[in-house]
């Protein structure tokens, strides 16, 4: 196969081992890496975000890492316009674009296309989730059924933010989410695309996650907290919900010890993991599974 011709995708939980994978393939075929995962955009939330060192940097080209200021919202829209021309970019000047990171949305933009549904109320939202919380989850999907027939066999009834979105794209556009799906189309043929899924152990990974919580205090994650704190970032803005943030003010304001930090962080790393292995079991069934101890033999195919 001719990589170099190819647009290479890599996915995963969160602590899989996605950007060193990147940079041993980047070297192999003249390849640069560019960023999909959407906490690694803001330039305040270095360690938080687990981004990619400066080293790593020298060795490979890196696209879209530490631009955004957390002040401002950055959606999946405005990703995939820079995306877009991003990969234009490298493919003229004769680059292999290598996509990575864990935000499962940016990917399924990049191979099927941006759902153009118009933006909802954060107002309307709310009031769909609080009846998602009153009705319970079996109530509120029968009651999305009669809403929203298209979805019956297309969502499962366990899947909370589906559930909810479709919920609220019907309510708000009087049309089901599955007929926006239609409208919806990538500007690549799936033959453009090389798609890696790294399918890590869960125990190795836990530990792994683990270890990734005790390497964010020794960074200085505190420190990166306290200067986020300092911006004064409204609450609604995507930035605010990184991993860290909660459970680090909770030691500042000495309700926690450091110990019980790196706990919680964990906890919901481990959580965010598992949301993350679910989304690629609906959405990446076409994506060849790598299983990280069989690396160097999978590396040997570049």
């Amino acid at each position: 196969m001719d990589f170099k011709s190819k647009i290479i995708l890599i996915y995963g939980p969160t602590a899989s081992g996605k950007s060193k994978l990147a940079i041993q393939i980047a070297k192999k075929i003249n390849g640069e890496i560019i960023n999909a995962d959407s906490m690694q955009v803001y330039k305040e939330l270095k360690i938080l975000s687990a981004r990619p060192h400066k080293k790593e940097y020298k060795k490979i080209k890196h696209h879209l890492y530490g631009f955004q200021s957390v002040k401002k919202n950055f959606s999946t829209g405005d990703w995939l316009k820079l995306v877009n021309k991003k990969i234009s970019d490298l493919k003229k000047r004769k680059k292999t674009p290598i996509l990575v990171g864990g935000t499962g949305l940016y990917f399924k933009s990049l191979t099927e296309g941006l759902v153009n549904i118009p933006n909802i109320p954060i107002r309307f939202r709310k009031e769909i989730r609080s009846l998602h919380k009153k009705l319970g989850a079996k109530k509120f999907f029968s009651k999305l059924k009669k809403l929203d027939p298209q979805i019956k066999n297309q969502i499962n009834s366990s899947d909370t933010q589906r559930s909810i979105r479709a919920y609220e794209v019907k309510l708000f556009t009087k049309r089901s989410i599955y007929d926006w799906f239609k409208k919806t189309k990538s500007n690549y043929q799936q033959i453009d695309f090389y798609k890696i899924y790294i399918d890590f152990p869960k125990n190795e990974l836990l530990l792994r996650i683990k270890q990734r919580a005790q390497e964010m205090i020794k960074k200085g994650v505190i420190s990166e907290v306290k200067k986020f704190n300092s911006i004064k970032v409204r609450e609604d803005r995507t930035s605010t919900k990184a991993i860290g943030i909660n459970e680090v003010n909770e030691y500042l304001q000495k309700k926690i010890e450091i110990n019980e930090v790196i706990e919680k962080i964990s906890i919901k790393t481990r959580q965010y993991a598992k949301r993350q292995r679910t989304w690629a079991t609906s959405n990446m069934q076409n994506w060849i599974k790598l299983n990280p101890n069989e690396l160097n033999k999978f590396l040997k195919k570049f």
